[in-house]
């Protein structure tokens, strides 16, 4: 895809506010902003790191053309001076954030934008966008994949996605998530992820019968021949038609590499034991059974446990569109303000509601494992001039009941900060891996997680504690807000 300049992909308050920087305040401020999510989607007990690679993109590309000024300009609320600004703007800030495929949780920064205060207030809306939808449609992947217990899982949504980006992005993020696939050819292209596809209802429509439509579809792909077997009827027509020509294949000589049938209509459970027995009897008992038809992870686990003999899945609308939770819900808010000394001063935003209260500060996270078994003990968010000792005793508390407390001993655990620098100084320090190979860091990440937090109802909460020192200063500011 060509490179698209987005600098305009933000909301106005992002550039009228810059205009009152601007004029107001010491452009050059230093701040940090924080991106994070507060619960987490589909009531799941995790979620997936998606988006960095768009959005390194994006602030590679960060620039205003003259059209941009132009039209900025034609709006009437904008001054000379700071369009005269705009003209040469460039990001020259550091950029901090969570790999993509990464586990991650709530409350955790998944990026740290510090730069000065313009430009840190400008690339909100696009980072927001961009990793808001990557990451949900990566966890629901997660999820139906993992409800698939191994089996293929191809991503198809491309025709009910929200759009061109949507279900481009969607399937990258899906594949990340886990998808063996994606029936979408540009984002195969895009992103170098395998492509798949059988045919649709209309190519057998379009032929005299059912039998010469799949004899002529094998005859042309011999190698990759999944037949759609429910057009007239799944279990007199589809299947004997579908065993008729592998019969003939064979017979022909023609390898059966990979081949096998579809179902993407009727009762799933019931039709795929019956399709499995006449595939078996006929001699084909590694022929392919996949099927679709608005499938999710609760109807793909449904079957699993009535026995269904499927053995692929392609899964669309509900996946490409989240369908049941079409929002993940991050935030970027403000932690911290350079002083003139060149320490950043914590702030912290209050809230009714307990859970939109902020962390303060320039903080990291230190991923805490149980050295035995390599699973996820919890995440620790702590300020980033604090050290920690895998030989020395840690104590965790959780910051919301405080009185919760773990203590493990030296050698019974691990740590691993999973933060990383993105940009330093306005240049790009980190090369992004390919899409496959974040799909392979995804499983492996995943793997750290305790059976119990995957589980698809009622998941094990992972805890993200705030060190003692995070959890004092954000209590003080408490308290002294609360005096004002």
């Amino acid at each position: 895809m060509d490179r698209q300049n987005l600098t305009l992909m933000t909301d106005l308050y992002e550039l009228t506010m810059m205009q009152g920087y601007f004029k107001h305040k010491d452009r050059n401020e230093t701040v940090i902003f924080d991106v994070f999510y507060r619960n987490n989607p589909l009531d799941s007990g995790y979620a997936i790191s998606a988006g960095l690679k768009q959005v390194i993109d994006y602030i590679k590309n960060l620039h205003f053309s003259k059209q941009d000024i132009d039209y900025l300009s034609s709006l009437g609320i904008f001054d000379s001076d700071f369009l005269d600004y705009l003209d040469t703007f460039q990001f020259t800030g550091d950029i901090y954030a969570i790999p993509e495929g990464t586990v991650i949780f709530p409350r955790e920064p998944l990026i740290k934008v510090i730069a000065p205060i313009m430009e840190a207030q400008l690339v909100e809306t696009a980072i927001l966008t961009i990793l808001n939808h990557q990451c949900l449609i990566a966890t629901k992947a997660s999820r139906v994949c993992y409800a698939a217990k191994g089996d293929g899982i191809m991503e198809f949504g491309l025709r009910r996605a929200q759009g061109p980006d949507a279900g481009i992005y969607g399937a990258r993020a899906a594949v990340i998530g886990g998808c063996s696939g994606t029936s979408n050819v540009l984002a195969g292209q895009l992103f170098d992820i395998p492509v798949k596809g059988t045919h649709a209802h209309s190519w057998i429509m379009s032929f005299p019968d059912e039998y010469t439509a799949f004899k002529t579809y094998a005859d042309m792909y011999p190698t990759a021949c999944i037949l759609l077997v429910d057009t007239y009827d799944t279990l007199k027509s589809g299947i004997p038609n579908a065993i008729r020509v592998f019969q003939e294949m064979r017979q022909a000589g023609v390898p059966l590499t990979y081949y096998g049938v579809r179902l993407d209509s009727g009762d799933l459970a019931y039709l795929s034991k019956k399709a499995r027995k006449m595939l078996d009897d006929a001699g084909f008992p590694d022929a392919v059974i996949s099927a679709s038809n608005d499938l999710d992870e609760f109807l793909i686990d449904s079957l699993k446990a009535q026995g269904a003999t499927i053995t692929s899945w392609g899964v669309g609308t509900n996946l490409i569109t989240s369908k049941d939770c079409p929002s993940f819900g991050g935030v970027y808010k403000l932690s911290a303000i350079m002083d003139e000394s060149g320490n950043f001063i914590p702030k912290i935003k209050l809230s009714e509601n307990t859970e939109k209260i902020t962390n303060p500060g320039n903080k990291t996270i230190l991923r805490v494992y149980e050295k035995e078994s390599g699973k996820i003990k919890a995440d620790l968010i702590c300020l980033v001039d604090e050290h920690y000792s895998e030989d020395e005793p840690l104590l965790l508390f959780d910051s919301h009941e405080p009185w919760k407390k773990t203590l493990l001993a030296p050698g019974k655990y691990t740590l691993r900060e999973i933060m990383i620098p993105i940009f330093k100084g306005g240049k790009c320090v980190y090369e992004s891996p390919r899409t496959m190979d974040i799909r392979d860091y995804c499983q492996a990440e995943l793997n750290t997680l305790w059976d119990e937090t995957r589980r698809l109802v009622n998941p094990h909460k992972v805890y993200v504690d705030l060190s003692k020192k995070l959890y004092d200063m954000k209590i003080q500011l408490l308290d002294k807000m609360g005096q004002q």
